[in-house]
């Protein structure tokens, strides 16, 4: 790529302060600090199957649990991601990955369609806390991913097992269907839409 695929965003509200690294063509390099140390494990996981240089430091009301947090920091990586993409021209735009972690399973579809919409179904996954991540904040993380960056994500447990390691799957099938859906086709010569925009 001519034009590096970079963007960076900083955000602070009453409840959280972020700050946020984003390169599309990376390697996993970077930092992610957020106060919570299961979410921290998880976004290594993006970024490094998402070929991903991440960098994240966020400061937030935990006091009151990880909720803010975790959704805010899905929505800076959102709005980092649609900043990045451009005007998207060149990449593959769809996904798809089915990860398993020994006794789970989850699969990702991607479509960086310009529409935001999630599908989570994960009703192998029990309510409860992992390292400070209340297990219901995945969801949370991906709708908050899927709304800023303007794309289409259908996330699926499709075995289930330990929580850790449903929770594991779903973010390595997103990073890998992510990482294949910005992937810069070199047999694309515009924007992958009968439209002209995404």
């Amino acid at each position: 790529m001519s034009t590096p695929r970079t963007a960076s965003i900083d955000r602070k509200t009453g409840e959280t302060e972020i700050r946020l690294a984003l390169t599309l063509d990376g390697t996993g390099a970077g930092s992610r600090v957020t106060g919570v140390g299961f979410f921290d494990h998880m976004l290594d996981l993006l970024a490094r199957h998402g070929r991903l240089d991440l960098d994240v430091v966020a400061d937030g009301d935990l006091q009151t649990g990880a909720h803010h947090t975790v959704e805010d920091t899905g929505i800076v990586f959102g709005q980092a991601l649609d900043q990045a993409l451009g005007d998207r021209a060149g990449i593959h735009r769809y996904g798809h990955a089915v990860v398993p972690m020994d006794e789970a399973r989850a699969s990702c579809a991607i479509d960086i369609s310009g529409r935001p919409f999630l599908v989570f179904h994960a009703p192998e996954l029990p309510g409860g806390v992992t390292g400070g991540f209340e297990h219901e904040l995945a969801e949370e993380f991906f709708r908050a991913v899927a709304n800023q960056a303007r794309v289409s994500i259908h996330l699926t447990v499709e075995a289930g097992g330990g929580v850790h390691h449903v929770i594991e799957a779903l973010f390595k099938a997103f990073a890998r269907a992510l990482r294949g859906a910005v992937a810069i086709d070199p047999t694309e010569t515009g924007i992958p839409s009968t439209k002209g925009v995404l």
